[in-house]
């Protein structure tokens, strides 16, 4: 049994409404809400005055490198990292070695969370041209879902048989999660311009390498093929402008077939950034235009995105200051997701009410997780404390991955996240880790 805390005089946030309260919370759970709750003894006193209150960070996608990639990161630094960042739930993605395309491997990596996360978690099972039979076996109250590689970010976990493809998507009623880009598009750019410079590609062409050409052409095959066959999809890491007239508005998330995803670094870099940041911010899909940026901030205020994510994929740095075509793509982001994204509050382009809708309530109802996402009497504590007068530089000695860089070294955010609940476990405090306690695998009202 967790003791009972009792957050006072929090600036909560929750369904589009901010109002000062207390919560309590009992056995794991959030007990009471309401604008004053009187003490009892046995209670713990945590005053939240002037601080938001808001439900954890859900994110439906990062790599945490566990198994086989332990030397980039391993699922307890990356979550660890995760909580002192306000997330408290993450959805993590096959492409481990081994990939997680059979039940086994995937119970596997549920083993290690069990043992070492310390957020909650689950894992997606990975689909390839051959393991249909594996993949229908997937238990959808117990995983999050399918996911599926497009383009050419993980070897062969590349699904390129179209009639396989459809066979997928007309099996399963699960959720299926893609990482879209054309293949045949990215291939004919990438030998141009290394007939041109050789390895040594100028970083500043990533996004004309894999451009905007390259997703429209794969995302809009996949949505045309759900709607050919009645699938469920979920579209990964929109990255263009163009991509977002795909995707609908007019009506409720939870009536919607097809979904949107956005992630916080094309949201917050743009291709001129490149010139600064060079292979820090090569990512799958590419940072492109400032066009593309601020487009996909239009599409996540008018629904026509749903939900927010990290795509959190750490390498080392010896890795990533590797010439072009060795420099792997993606970058660590867990721990400063939330922080970026206030400061986005600060400056105005989306309020906080939003930011919690895009953060934690709709992810929560995309992949119906059971009792989280909210704060509601009953559901699972997992909540996080932010100072949002409490500015926070990033460097190298309070960077918490195990790779031990970020994009956004350098950079001062106005907010700092001093509390993370768990389960109603306080697990980060100011700094400080509870180190032993763990998150839970979640489950799905499916």
């Amino acid at each position: 049994m967790t003791k009972s805390i009792l957050i006072k005089n929090a600036t909560i946030v929750n369904e589009n409404t901010t109002f000062i309260g207390d919560v309590l919370i009992e056995n794991e759970l959030i007990k009471e809400i309401s604008s004053e709750i009187k003490t009892t003894k046995n209670v713990e006193i945590i005053n939240a005055e002037g601080k938001y209150l808001i439900p954890g960070f859900i994110d439906d996608q990062v790599h945490f490198r566990e198994p086989g990639l332990t030397h980039k990161a391993t699922i307890a630094t990356e979550s660890r990292a995760a909580v002192a960042g306000g997330i408290t739930t993450f959805i993590e993605m096959p492409n481990t070695v081994p990939q997680a395309t059979t039940q086994n491997l995937l119970e596997d990596k549920f083993t290690i969370a069990a043992k070492d996360s310390y957020a909650n978690y689950s894992f997606m099972f990975g689909g390839t041209n051959d393991n249909l039979e594996e993949l229908l076996k997937t238990d959808p109250q117990k995983v999050a879902g399918i996911k599926l590689f497009l383009g050419s970010s993980t070897g062969n976990m590349l699904v390129d048989n179209e009639e396989i493809l459809e066979k997928i998507f007309s099996s399963t009623k699960m959720i299926i999660s893609v990482h879209c880009e054309d293949e045949a598009t990215i291939r004919k750019n990438t030998q141009e311009f290394v007939d041109k410079y050789g390895d040594d590609v100028p970083v500043k062409y990533h996004p004309i390498i894999r451009s905007e050409e390259a997703c429209y052409l794969s995302s809009s095959k996949a949505i045309a093929l759900a709607k050919k066959t009645g699938a469920r999809l979920h579209i990964f890491h929109v990255s263009t402008a163009k991509e977002t007239e795909l995707f609908r508005n007019d009506i409720p998330l939870e009536e919607k077939q097809i979904t949107a995803e956005v992630c916080v670094h094309h949201l917050w870099f743009s291709d001129k950034d490149y010139a600064e940041k060079g292979t820090h911010i090569k990512w799958n899909p590419a940072v492109k235009t400032e066009k593309d940026r601020l487009g996909l901030w239009d599409a996540l205020l008018d629904d026509r995105i749903d939900v927010l994510a990290t795509d959190h994929a750490p390498h080392t740095l010896e890795e990533k200051t590797n010439v072009y075509t060795k420099a792997p793509s993606g970058g660590p982001l867990v721990q400063h997701a939330v922080t970026a994204i206030l400061e986005k509050v600060k400056e105005g382009v989306i309020s906080i009410e939003k930011a919690v809708e895009k953060m934690s309530h709709n992810p929560a109802k995309l992949f119906q997780i059971k009792n989280r996402g909210f704060i509601k009497e009953g559901y699972f504590a997992d909540l996080v404390l932010i100072d949002t007068n409490k500015p926070q530089t990033v460097s190298k000695d309070n960077i918490l991955y195990k790779c031990g860089w970020s994009p956004f070294e350098g950079t001062t955010f106005s907010s700092t996240i001093t509390h993370t609940f768990v389960n109603g476990n306080l697990i980060y405090n100011n700094g400080v880790f509870n180190d032993e306690i763990k998150g839970k695998r979640i489950t799905f009202n499916r």
